[in-house]
């Protein structure tokens, strides 16, 4: 797939690296729906996107954590005219100390990040599986490869949904379909503007879409972003736990 024409929908469109990812996909003469809740920035985003070469690009106004994912997907995919590509960018980060004080916070993070996201999952599943084509691309987290006292809960949304996108990409395989859960690592934000950044290992949400866009077309079903966060994450997780337990990670 070259992006020319490719029907494509982002769910949490207005976020920083689907915005990125948007103009890459753009450039291409790629078809876009651009799914949020703030219905004057997407306009504002679908705007842009035509100045840079989309073929068309439908905002749609869309509370993605709380609505009924498979019905609002089919009129989407309706409204497009197919579906090559769908990118799932919509999370929520949290307060480790808030979430282990405020039970209420912990069921908004587990709805946003785990319960509705699978529920979209599923939806675009069903659709690849039964058109055998097409990609699912969902951004994740290296936090979600263990559990480390400074995130474990936002942790546990991101590796049980990464089990699912793998799952997914198993069952797509035989079909020609594809599944793809891209772990990204530190990523300046506007998400993690509270965060003090520093090093090189934090990225640039232009970083991170060029690899969203690669996954597009080919690999999986795990991708690394940027790629040097794959023999980083192999490190901590093999770590011993007598060891590991000493870290302040």
């Amino acid at each position: 797939m070259n992006g020319q024409g490719e029907r494509i929908v982002i769910l949490g469109a207005a976020s920083a690296i689907a915005e990125a990812t948007a103009r890459l996909w753009a450039a291409r003469g790629a078809r876009l729906v651009l799914v949020g809740r703030d219905a004057t920035r997407l306009e504002a985003i679908a705007a842009d996107l035509m100045t840079r070469g989309a073929a068309q690009v439908i905002a749609w106004r869309l509370d993605c954590a709380t609505a009924d994912a498979r019905p609002q997907l089919d009129q989407i995919v309706e409204k497009l005219g197919g579906l090559d590509i769908l990118l799932l960018a919509y999370g929520l980060l949290g307060d480790q100390a808030e979430l282990e004080r405020e039970p209420s916070a912990v069921t908004k993070l587990i709805q946003t990040n785990f319960t509705s996201a699978v529920a979209w999952c599923l939806a675009a599943a069903a659709i690849l599986e039964k058109q055998r084509a097409g990609a699912l691309l969902v951004i994740g987290s290296v936090a979600g490869d263990r559990g480390r006292r400074s995130n474990f809960i936002y942790g546990a949304t991101k590796g049980g949904l990464a089990r699912l996108v793998e799952g997914i990409a198993h069952k797509l395989a035989p079909l020609g379909a594809r599944a793809v859960v891209i772990k990204a690592g530190f990523v300046d934000t506007p998400m993690t503007a509270g965060f003090t950044k520093k090093g090189l290992l934090w990225a640039g949400p232009e970083k991170v879409a060029a690899t969203i866009v690669a996954a597009g077309e080919k690999g999986g079903p795990v991708v690394y972003a940027p790629w040097f966060w794959r023999p980083i994450m192999l490190i901590i997780r093999h770590l011993p736990t007598i060891i590991f337990n000493k870290l302040n990670i």
